[in-house]
């Protein structure tokens, strides 16, 4: 949005966890930690989150739920919020997008992007 009141970046770091991934039974264990940051005006709460998670064989599944792992952070303008978490993919590699639902202390809603990422074991890519 570009409306300078709302405005939140979301950044995410990936990590494959090969002690947690059992590729002979295609169970990769992936973490990933995301970075919110408030550049927006006002201060924001996060509601809830929206995950899209498509796996090597394009199949997709949507994850909708309240914060992120049982929180549901105030982030004041020009503070952030990290948090790490993981997934189970059946693949080697798969993507994830989605986006926050946030409150502004003015009572506006809105979606914070957050812009398609890499789930990748080392070397599954050339």
């Amino acid at each position: 949005m570009s409306e300078p009141s709302y405005r939140i970046e979301v950044s995410v770091t990936t990590r494959y966890l090969p002690e947690q991934s059992r590729p002979d039974e295609e169970r990769y264990a992936f973490a990933y930690t995301v970075t919110i940051q408030n550049h927006g005006s006002l201060p924001a709460q996060l509601l809830s989150r929206h995950w899209i998670i498509t796996d090597g064989n394009g199949e997709r599944q949507d994850v909708r739920g309240p914060g992120v792992i049982g929180q549901q952070p105030h982030i004041a303008p020009g503070a952030s919020h990290t948090y790490s978490s993981g997934t189970l993919m059946p693949t080697r590699v798969g993507i994830m997008q989605g986006s926050y639902h946030m409150l502004a202390e003015d009572g506006h809603e809105f979606d914070a992007a957050i812009a398609p990422f890499r789930l990748v074991v080392p070397g599954a890519l050339h």
